[in-house]
């Protein structure tokens, strides 16, 4: 316990050094334009996470367990494809495909059966670019993402796998301690290499920390531990179609603007996302702890279509993107970014 607390402690102080550094070279040294707040700040929380957990065993302070190094070795490898395309932005194929790779080799070593194991890929390449999409709004993505790591922690602890508790503790006091700059107005944002470093690791530790448990009630948890994200998803994907636009271009169209556009700040945004996020995780954990049938998540999953919808009557695009106009392809949204084609706008 005592243990698990300095590492916590030491990746949020380790983070948020880290952030600040980044933001100081890349000031100086980085490329000139529009946006003047650096997009490199997963750097920090890559380097944080695994640098912290890595230090345990070689200092004989804490044992990570099996099967976490093989993890910690995929998750950097996705860090390092979300570095190359913040610096020069990737093709989606090349992305998914260097994102399936790596979940191929985590489920295989997880002993999951062919079936199983193609759909738990399918899942963790999803729901790491479900995060990836939600990263681009002040504070969001990281509010999120920490309250799924601290669920998915006392899952990850309940289950028998202490060591996979323990790094996703650490990874949510890396997030805790990049949301310092990066809360509203944000100094650094995390960048591709941050949020695909997370959404993977998050996505990954989920299937591993699940393997063995019985399917239904595993597949209830991981949805209700996910629900944000992936509404966040569906949301932009259906307001995309109907409105004419590419899928994979981005836009302000997200949860969070949309909350914007209702009236909220941008910290109110990520305050309710994050709480939003919280909810769901102590409904997962009701799940995982027997409290809540499986079936249970069915009333959580009737307010995912309820909520893309009610969502969907708040205007973002402008009346030049309404749908089948000829001007809707154009990206004229001042505040776009690329999504999964590559970088923030």
């Amino acid at each position: 316990m005592l243990h698990g607390l300095a590492a916590a402690t030491t990746a949020l102080v380790l983070t948020a050094l880290l952030a600040a550094l980044v933001r100081r070279l890349m000031l100086r040294f980085g490329r000139k334009g529009p946006d003047t707040v650096p997009h490199l700040g997963g750097i920090a929380v890559a380097l944080g996470t695994l640098g912290v957990a890595c230090s345990g065993p070689l200092l004989g302070v804490a044992e990570l367990g099996d099967g976490v190094a093989p993890l910690l070795a995929a998750a950097g490898a996705v860090a390092l494809l979300g570095l190359v395309g913040d610096l020069r932005p990737l093709g989606v194929r090349v992305r998914l495909v260097a994102q399936a790779t790596a979940a191929t080799a985590v489920v295989a070593l997880a002993g999951l059966s062919p079936g199983a194991g193609a759909l738990a890929v399918l899942w963790i390449v999803f729901v790491t670019n479900a995060f990836q999409l939600l990263d681009t709004s002040d504070g969001a993505m990281g509010a999120v993402a920490a309250v799924t790591a601290l669920g998915l922690a006392v899952c990850a602890i309940a289950e028998g796998h202490p060591g996979h508790g323990l790094l996703l503790s650490v990874l949510a006091a890396a997030l805790t301690g990049f949301l310092l700059h990066n809360w509203h107005p944000a100094r650094i944002h995390l960048g591709d290499c941050g949020a695909l470093f997370t959404g993977f690791l998050l996505a990954s530790s989920a299937v591993v920390v699940h393997t063995g448990a019985p399917g239904g009630r595993t597949t209830a948890e991981l949805f209700a531990l996910t629900v944000v994200v992936l509404t966040d998803t569906l949301l932009v994907l259906v307001s995309r179609h109907r409105a004419g636009r590419p899928l994979l271009r981005g836009g302000g169209d997200h949860i969070a603007h949309r909350l914007r556009g209702l009236g909220l700040t941008t910290q109110g945004s990520a305050v309710v996302l994050g709480v939003a996020s919280l909810g769901c995780t102590l409904f997962g954990l009701q799940i995982h702890d027997g409290r809540l049938a499986p079936l249970a998540v069915l009333a959580l999953a009737l307010l995912v279509p309820a909520a893309v919808v009610l969502l969907l009557r708040v205007p973002v695009y402008g009346p030049a993107s309404r749908r089948r106009t000829p001007r809707a392809r154009t990206p004229a949204d001042p505040a776009a970014s690329v999504d999964l084609a590559g970088g923030r706008g």
